[in-house]
């Protein structure tokens, strides 16, 4: 009789939790785009979450509006649509970036980004358990930082693997379109 049960409560229990995605994240970000510039695809794929609550935008133009200078801030919030964590990815564009803070970052073992954008330094990495992890990645040009948090990981994926897709996606047009900073301009 036990026999007979476990396979209907495993046939139950695959009903209730729909099959993780584990496909990489697309390598050429494609519309929909949520916040402007993040390809929804890509977020479905890291969140697990087909009908993400989002929130958020970048202006590319607040340099010039405050003080005449070329850098845009702002950030892409992602939320569950239910449950007790809420929000689930946040991606974040400042000009507060330094070098220092990502060989601070990489000198406490996150790893070193590939090269994304030509001058960029970055570092990535994932903190807690694999059913829950969270993963980072930033990236810095100059005093331009991207930020990609993955509050909370989907279990199976591999969720450092897609912080750095998600920076390779975003990164070339935020930082771009945010420079040159202060310290990128040249005469």
């Amino acid at each position: 009789m036990l026999l007979c049960t476990l396979p209907l409560l495993a046939a139950c229990r695959q009903e209730e939790d729909p099959p993780i995605d584990t496909r990489p994240l697309p390598s050429v970000a494609a519309s929909p785009f949520v916040c402007d510039l993040v390809p929804l695809e890509a977020v479905r794929l890291m969140t697990g979450l087909r009908d993400p609550i989002i929130k958020g935008a970048f202006d590319m133009t607040v340099g010039q509006q405050i003080d005449k200078l070329d850098y845009g801030t702002g950030s892409c919030r992602v939320y569950q649509p239910t449950g007790n964590k809420p929000k689930v990815l946040q991606i974040t564009l400042s000009p507060a970036g330094s070098e220092h803070e990502v060989e601070w970052e990489i000198s406490q073992g996150a790893r070193r980004l590939p090269e994304i954008v030509p001058g960029g330094i970055g570092s990535y990495g994932q903190n807690g358990p694999a059913d829950d992890a969270r993963a980072a990645a930033m990236l810095v040009h100059g005093y331009d930082r991207v930020i990609v948090e993955l509050v909370h990981g989907v279990k199976g994926r591999d969720n450092a693997a897609d912080v750095v897709a998600m920076m390779k996606l975003i990164a070339p047009k935020l930082i771009l379109d945010a420079t040159p900073a202060p310290e990128q301009t040249k005469d």
